[in-house]
């Protein structure tokens, strides 16, 4: 994105692997003879011949105004016609472009947040993310209990290479998964969880205290017929059964959050789920909400959870990711932004998690740089922000099941 004043913007649109049926649609060829029918030239001329000519000459500075103009000229309800990509990245380009044009950093031009978010780390990859490794997707290690973002992301690296030793010394592989989190061959569920705990103590942290571990199980994925299927353990549970199963798990394990329990349409299952552990733990929505106003507000209304997780590229607007990120927080629930399986190097969600005083950001294993690049820019804001910064550290749970 080029403004007249010479100003430029440039930004770059991740894919999911798991992906909820609800998202806005990421527009692909289906060429198989171009890289195997994931090509996106159909996105990027929809931007060159529709979206360009529509916005050019429109103010940068009125992020709502050309927002509002490509979803007009989409005219679905998911963006099937232009692709969330391109209007996603056309989106991000202005707020860039308008960041630089304004002279401040795009966290101070979206917001007035000093808050850095705690991160959580996808150390070990299972589910949809790797192959042969565990039913549940996202074993992530929490550094509350550090004193500044910085130390947050010493400690997460720092475990997340304990991790890699103690595998080793197991003669366990350590291959690793889309973002980045070692992804062993794993006899059971619980196997994981104990060997994240086994890390943070080797790292010399203290589990329940220093660190939490949080998980994404990504229910969706083993949902079949009515009964959630894990076939690591050989049993078939009812939603009821699934959250017994959560339950126990909370009740013996330092757990601080659980993304995606239930199933992106077992409403009832969620809502088991929050009347049983809500009041200890984070329960986050993903697949449910798919960064969409009015599922939340369905959400909301029935209790079904107290966090949403907020994916840019699930909604396909910087303004309707505000709308609904501002929506949840005012609703007293948590907002956690997050990264994609299929990154890139683009650093928009740090900024954003900064802007927005969200608290809570997933980014991927401190490993690859399409996951480090996040923590680097968010290192970078902390240290920009000086002494009007301060990490969330607890106090981003605080309510939601927490410590």
């Amino acid at each position: 994105m080029i403004l007249c004043d010479g100003s430029r913007g440039l930004a770059s649109v991740p894919s999911g692997a798991s992906t909820g049926s609800y998202e806005a649609v990421e527009l692909r060829d289906g060429d198989g003879s171009r890289f195997h029918g994931l090509g996106v030239l159909q996105a990027v001329e929809n931007v060159l011949e529709h979206i360009g000519p529509a916005i050019i000459g429109r103010s940068a500075l009125n992020q709502a105004d050309i927002d509002d103009k490509m979803i007009e000229i989409d005219g679905t309800p998911n963006k099937s016609r232009l692709g969330a990509n391109a209007i996603l990245g056309t989106s991000l380009a202005v707020a860039h472009a308008a960041a630089n044009s304004s002279g401040v950093p795009l966290y101070r031009y979206l917001g007035i947040g000093s808050m850095l978010p705690v991160p959580m780390m996808n150390i070990l990859n299972g589910g949809k993310h790797a192959l042969d490794s565990t039913d549940l997707q996202e074993f992530m290690v929490v550094p509350t209990g550090a004193k500044s973002f910085a130390q947050a992301y010493r400690a997460g690296s720092e475990i997340y290479h304990a991790l890699q030793s103690h595998l080793r010394q197991k003669g366990m592989n350590t291959n690793v998964g889309d973002e980045g989190g070692f992804a062993p061959s794993l006899r059971s569920n619980r196997e994981a969880v104990e060997l994240v705990l086994v890390a943070i103590e080797k790292a010399g942290y203290r589990p329940g205290r220093d660190c939490f571990v949080a998980l994404d199980p990504a229910a969706s994925t083993f949902y079949q017929r009515g009964k959630y299927v894990l076939v690591r353990e050989g049993i078939s549970l009812s939603s009821q059964q699934l959250v017994d199963y959560y339950s126990e798990w909370a009740a013996n394990y330092p757990i601080i959050s659980i993304e995606d329990g239930m199933a992106d349409d077992d409403w009832e299952g969620w809502q088991i789920l929050q009347d049983r552990l809500g009041d200890k733990v984070q329960l986050v929505g993903d697949d449910l909400y798919a960064t969409n106003l009015e599922r939340l507000e369905r959400g909301i209304a029935a209790r079904s959870s107290n966090s949403i997780l907020i994916k840019l590229n699930q909604v396909g607007t910087l303004t309707e990711a505000m709308a609904v990120t501002n929506r949840a927080l005012q609703a007293g629930w948590t907002a956690v932004v997050s990264h994609r399986s299929g990154e890139t190097e683009d650093t928009t969600i740090a900024d954003f998690a900064v802007a927005m005083n969200t608290g809570q950001i997933k980014a991927g294993a401190p490993c690859r740089s399409e996951r480090n690049c996040k923590y680097n820019r968010l290192l970078r804001i902390e240290e920009q922000l000086g002494s009007s910064a301060h990490y969330a550290g607890e106090r981003a749970f605080c309510g939601r099941g927490n410590p």
